[in-house]
């Protein structure tokens, strides 16, 4: 008969080979890439305008009082990390997030931010 030690290891193992599979060395790294690009307050402004309407290089300078320069290059790694897109439209090139998942982790991330800060548990 199984001692309780000896189900929770089972137990243990099975969910360590399940977090494994699906926490894979690619995975982890596309994840960590992800955020990475979120690392920057510039381009978490650029997002989150970008969750309410789609924009073009100079409005978004507009709204941030940023040079165009430093706006586009903050899109273009937006761009290369997956959370934008492009539409041309004549000579505009026009910038929105890239899918709806986008949106949900901006969503999530500033209610969990605001809950902290409600909580005294950030400044």
């Amino acid at each position: 008969m199984e001692d309780e030690f000896e189900t929770e290891r089972k137990l243990d193992e099975k969910q360590t080979k399940h977090s494994q599979k699906l926490l894979n060395d690619k995975l982890i790294s596309n994840i960590s890439s992800f955020f990475k690009v979120l690392g920057d307050e510039t381009r978490v402004k650029i997002l989150y305008a970008l969750s309410q309407n789609e924009m073009c290089v100079s409005d978004i300078s507009a709204m941030l009082d940023m040079s165009q320069s430093a706006i586009s290059h903050q899109l273009k790694q937006l761009k290369l990390g997956g959370q934008v897109k492009t539409r041309r439209e004549g000579k505009s090139i026009y910038y929105s997030i890239d899918d709806d998942h986008v949106v949900d982790i901006i969503n999530k991330t500033l209610s969990h931010v605001e809950h902290k800060i409600k909580d005294g548990q950030l400044l």
